[in-house]
């Protein structure tokens, strides 16, 4: 198929999937708002101009014409003001002019019947519930494209069938010279081992796996021992004596690690000089849950460094520096990302759509984690919020003072605003950087 076609179709396929995640990370705030009884007067996916709507029942659901997220309106979302006649209903501030503007739109739909089924009402655990159905959506169906990738698809891991065979013994730093018959062999291919070979036995010792075989050939440095290899038909019996080697020592981070004078650390192990062929293999549910959650910290890692990763992307964007494969991207860089690996002609099909159902359990997780920052208008502000209300209702009740009521969160509205101002300008950024200077993943 023309690569064209294909780079459209993967992105058309993302582009569908995250609309898809964001109409149910909303539903996963409608269900328990109704559950709750809270009235909800719309369900809407996108932003600005309706272009469809119908409405069942009390709830008008729709989809407008900016398709970058959705929401669920739910009636009393702010306490109205006490109006005991003592105290200035307001203040003539600009923020709290804010407020006061979205506590009376937030109250023009309450009707008299609604009492009980206003949002302030609510418990705080009922409200936490709410809040926090989206991103709980968000989860379950990033465990869903994770599961549906490592049990459907597998991953690729290496197999003990030999893919490459070293010919000759150099440094790391240096080639192999052109002709390979003057130079010093490596111990496989002194030995005799060739690309497509099984390895079946080392040492006397039956070989079950990749890993096994190699930390038998890295304790056998100088040590002349068997090797049983399965050739078509046909086994062989050779020998062979791993050459002492030194190797770089890898992290937990998995980057290499470093003495305390800045050079890199060392140690000697077993070599022989072969690659391993690899094969993709299912893997069991057991390794679903904790592939979910390295993905997690992982993305936890770059939102808690937002700021310092994102002015990292502006300096690329408007200079000759690289961006960072491992930054923030837009929508329009995932999008792009989706496009390039469809249209991968060397990559066969099946790898493909597990990437891409991989960018999917990616984007929902991500989508997990950052609406549960404590911050308006996030879901993990309105969480924040309904923690401190039960704190101070708790504290009070323990100091035997009035119960303080529910926690007005439209005070918070100002830092809203300017959260949503500093997400706004972030979003564009990300956005121009990825036209200008898109991430590149494939050379």
């Amino acid at each position: 198929m023309n690569p064209t076609v294909l780079f459209i179709l993967g992105v058309v396929f993302v582009a569908v999937g995250i609309a898809v995640s964001i109409a149910l990370h909303e539903i996963g705030h409608l269900i328990p708002a109704k559950l709750f009884k809270v009235r909800v007067t719309r369900y809407m996916i996108g932003f600005g101009p309706t272009i469809w709507s119908t409405r069942k029942g009390e709830t008008e659901y729709g989809i407008k014409a900016l398709p970058l997220g959705g929401y669920v309106q739910m009636v009393g979302m702010y306490p109205p003001n006490r109006r005991d006649g003592s105290v200035r209903q307001s203040s003539t501030g600009i923020f709290q002019g804010l407020a006061e503007a979205a506590r009376d739109q937030a109250h023009e739909e309450v009707r008299p019947e609604d009492h009980g089924r206003l949002f302030y009402q609510l418990p705080v655990w009922k409200k936490i519930i709410i809040m926090l159905g989206g991103p709980a959506m968000n989860i379950l169906l990033g465990i869903l494209f994770m599961a549906i990738v490592l049990m459907g698809f597998g991953i690729p891991q290496p197999t003990t069938q030999v893919a490459s065979v070293s010919a000759c013994m150099v440094a790391s730093n240096e080639r192999a010279p052109a002709d390979t018959s003057t130079c010093k062999r490596t111990p496989a291919a002194a030995a005799g081992l060739k690309p497509g070979d099984t390895v079946i036995r080392f040492d006397g010792k039956e070989v079950t796996g990749w890993d096994q075989l190699s930390s038998w050939i890295r304790a056998s440095a100088g040590k002349t021992v068997g090797i049983t290899v399965k050739r078509g038909d046909s086994t062989v019996d050779l020998t062979i004596t791993p050459v002492l080697n030194k190797v770089a020592v890898v992290g937990s981070d998995g980057q290499p690690a470093k003495n305390s004078d800045g050079s890199y650390k060392t140690t000697e192990s077993g070599f022989i000089g072969i690659g391993s062929k690899q094969a993709t293999t299912p893997q069991p549910a057991t390794a679903v849950l904790p592939a979910v959650g390295e993905n997690i910290v992982q993305v936890a890692g770059v939102v808690v460094n937002l700021p310092a990763r994102v002015i990292a992307v502006a300096q690329a964007a408007f200079s000759n520096e690289p961006r960072d494969p491992n930054g923030p991207i837009s929508v329009v860089g995932v999008g792009r990302v989706a496009g390039e690996v469809a249209a991968l002609e060397d990559v066969p099909l099946s790898a493909r759509i597990a990437t891409l159902v991989s960018i999917l359990g990616g984007v929902n997780l991500a989508l997990a984690v950052f609406n549960l920052v404590p911050l308006l208008p996030l879901d993990g502000g309105h969480v924040a919020g309904a923690l401190y209300e039960g704190v101070r209702r708790r504290v009070a009740k323990w100091l035997k003072k009035p119960d303080p009521g529910p926690f007005d969160i439209a005070k918070l509205l100002p830092l809203t605003y300017a959260v949503a101002s500093v997400l706004i300008v972030m979003s564009v950024l990300l956005i121009y950087a990825d036209i200008v200077k898109p991430v590149k993943l494939f050379g």
